[in-house]
C-alpha cells in the first residue's frame, strides 16, 4: 500500500521518532503525562546460556497523556508486551525510568489496571466473584464490593450473568468480565495487552466499541497493545510504531485525527482512515518483514 500525503499535524518527524519517541524527558508543554517510559532498555540472559544476553528493548521513550488513548503496533515478538509490563511495574527495566503522573515508579503501578491477553479469570470463582476480587483484596467491605461488581457487570452487558463460572461463558462474555474486573477499581491508567485477539471479528468489534464507550465516559489514560493496525487506528488518539527486535524502539508516531465518537466498523470507511492506514503501514511494513525473516532463521 503506497503512502499518501499527510498534514504536518498528523505525523511527527520520523527522525525524531526514530531517536526514541519524543526524546529524553520530553513533556509537551501544558499537558499532564500520566505514564512516561523514559529511555527504557530491557536486557535478559539469553535462553541459549553461555552468559549471552538479549536486549529486547533499547533506549525507548514513550508517553501517554492523561485522557489519551495510545496504541502501540509492531512486529510479532518485538517487545510490545515488555514495554507494557515495565509500565505496570511488573518488570524493572535494565536502564531508564518510569514515571507515573510525574513521580518515579517504585514497584507495582497501583494507579494502573491491566487487562491481559490470555485468560485471567479464576475458574473456581463466578463472574461476580472474579469482578469484585480486586476490591476484596484491597479491603473493601464485601457487600459494597458486590454492589459495585454487579454495577460493572451491568455496564459491560452482563447483568444477570454474575453467578456463571468461566467455563459456562462464551469467549466474549469472559472478556467482558475481565474488562469489568480491570475497571472496577477506577484506575487512572489502563493497560491492555491485545485483549481481543482471540475473539471472532463480530464479537471483537462489539468489545472495541464497548471499550471506547466506557473510555469516553471518564477519559482515563490508555496504553493499548495490538497487532491489528485497523484496530489501532479505529480506537486511538495516537499510534506508535515499534521497530523489529532485538533492541526495539519507537520509529514512528501518528496522530489519529478522526472525529469522535467512533464506531470501529464504520470509521474504516472514512477517507482519512484510509490515508492514515497507508502512512502507518508504510513505516510498519518493513519492520514486519524484518521480524518475519528473523523468526524464519530461528
Amino acid at each position: 500500500m503506497r503512502s499518501m500525503p499527510m498534514p504536518e499535524s498528523a505525523v511527527l518527524d520520523r527522525t525524531t521518532a526514530a531517536a526514541g519517541g519524543l526524546g529524553h524527558g520530553a513533556v509537551r508543554a501544558g499537558e499532564d503525562v500520566a505514564l512516561a517510559l523514559d529511555r527504557i532498555t530491557c536486557t535478559f540472559v539469553a535462553k541459549e546460556g553461555g552468559g549471552q544476553r538479549y536486549t529486547a528493548v533499547s533506549d525507548a521513550t514513550l508517553e501517554v497523556k492523561a485522557g489519551e488513548f495510545v496504541s502501540v503496533v509492531g512486529p510479532t515478538g518485538c517487545g510490545k508486551s515488555t514495554l507494557l509490563n515495565v509500565g505496570a511495574g511488573l518488570l524493572a527495566p535494565s536502564t531508564g525510568q518510569v514515571r507515573v503522573f510525574g513521580q518515579p515508579l517504585q514497584g507495582v503501578n497501583r494507579r494502573a489496571g491491566y487487562m491481559f491477553q490470555g485468560e485471567a479469570l479464576l475458574p473456581w470463582r463466578s463472574a461476580i466473584d472474579n469482578v469484585m476480587a480486586g476490591l476484596e483484596f484491597a479491603g473493601v467491605d464485601r457487600a459494597e464490593a458486590r454492589e459495585r461488581g454487579e454495577d460493572w457487570l451491568r455496564r459491560v452487558g452482563l447483568g444477570g450473568f454474575g453467578e456463571r463460572y468461566p467455563h459456562q461463558m462464551s469467549g466474549g462474555m469472559r472478556k467482558r468480565t475481565m474488562l469489568a474486573q480491570t475497571l472496577i477499581r477506577d484506575p487512572d491508567i489502563i493497560l491492555m495487552d491485545e485483549p481481543f485477539s482471540a475473539l471472532d471479528i463480530q464479537t471483537r468489534q462489539l468489545m472495541e466499541n464497548e471499550v471506547l464507550e466506557l473510555w469516553m465516559a471518564k477519559r482515563r489514560a490508555v496504553l493499548f497493545i495490538t497487532h491489528d493496525l485497523d484496530e489501532a487506528i479505529a480506537m486511538s488518539d495516537r499510534v506508535v510504531v515499534l521497530s523489529a527486535g532485538p533492541g526495539t524502539r519507537p520509529i514512528g508516531e501518528f496522530v489519529i485525527d478522526l472525529p469522535r465518537p467512533r464506531d470501529v466498523a464504520e470509521v474504516r470507511m472514512h477517507p482519512r482512515f484510509v490515508e492514515l492506514h497507508a502512512a502507518i503501514w508504510d513505516v510498519l511494513r518493513e519492520e514486519v518483514l524484518k521480524g518475519y525473516a528473523q523468526q524464519k532463521r530461528k
